[in-house]
């Protein structure tokens, strides 16, 4: 039995929806919210578990008689509680039910200390917690997903506009979100991932303003690039702080992803695909085959 939190999210959802097509259709218990639309994941044969990730006994049930759990939920904005709480729990709780492998969802640039970027330093400190936790484990740091660039391409194909906050040469290597799950449910298998922190990324070193140009490909449209200044981001972190500080670390996280580098080296991408055995997918073909271009 797996247990996949953040089940109904971009990646859990390809997570469980991968389990289920495996051969033999892995028994899979998909922890979600009630106001989260879920009917894919019962129809697909999952085991549904409502409940609240900020509540340790539904945490604590969720956990009873899982083999392997997966951890893919993020926060929005509460990350002491949801990034950093509940996954300690998670893995207090994988040692209690003799858990044999856990994975969890980080973020490329964990490990780089912003200050300012609350999620960046819960998921570090996560993974401090677990590398100790005598579990086996392996500890993935995506990079920008496709998956969520897929908005801004319909956008794209009604206006031809393309909005880049920051610098456009900033450097990015955005991973496959149906090659992240791959590798997800891989990692509980694959002796080479076993107690390892790896770095996730798509096979080639992007540019920013490189991802309005595949659009343009995929479109044969010329992309109209808004390139606004990153103290845009300032300007409103300062003035929402007075109203909501929540709202203003959130912003802090954004603000860390926008101004500065988040990509893997080609060495790292070759050790990912020895690992895993395949060979990752493009960014660009991830957009034609969602958008059947």
């Amino acid at each position: 039995m797996f247990l996949v939190t953040g089940a109904t999210g971009g990646i859990g959802r390809r997570v469980v929806r991968l389990l289920r097509q495996r051969e033999r259709e892995q028994s899979v218990r998909a922890f979600v919210r009630l106001t989260s639309r879920y009917s894919e994941l019962e129809h697909r044969g999952a085991e549904i578990f409502i409940g609240d990730l900020l509540e340790e006994k539904d945490i604590q049930k969720a956990s009873r008689g899982v083999r392997y759990i997966i951890s893919a939920h993020g926060s929005d904005r509460d990350a002491l509680s949801l990034d950093y709480r509940a996954n300690i729990e998670l893995i207090d709780q994988a040692k209690v039910n003799g858990v044999e492998h856990f994975v969890f969802i980080s973020v490329l640039g964990a490990d780089r200390g912003y200050e300012d970027a609350p999620v960046f330093k819960a998921k570090r400190a996560v993974e401090r917690y677990l590398a100790a936790s005598g579990l086996n484990y392996t500890i993935l740091r995506p990079s920008g997903l496709a998956s969520n660039l897929l908005p801004l391409v319909e956008r794209f194909r009604e206006t031809g506009l393309y909005l880049l906050i920051g610098d456009r040469k900033n450097r990015t290597s955005i991973v496959s979100t149906d090659d992240l799950a791959r590798i997800v449910v891989d990692s509980v298998t694959v002796e080479g991932a076993r107690n390892q922190i790896l770095p996730v990324g798509g096979p080639e070193i992007l540019l920013r303003e490189d991802i309005p140009r595949i659009f343009g490909r995929i479109f044969t449209k010329e992309p109209v690039i808004i390139n606004s200044p990153l103290f845009v981001i300032d300007g409103l972190q300062s003035a929402l702080g007075l109203f909501n500080p929540q709202i203003q670390k959130a912003l802090g996280t954004y603000r860390t992803l926008l101004a500065n580098e988040f990509f893997c080296t080609k060495d790292e991408i070759a050790n990912l695909e020895a690992i895993y055995n395949f060979q990752l997918e493009t960014l660009e073909n991830f957009l034609r085959r969602y958008l059947a271009v």
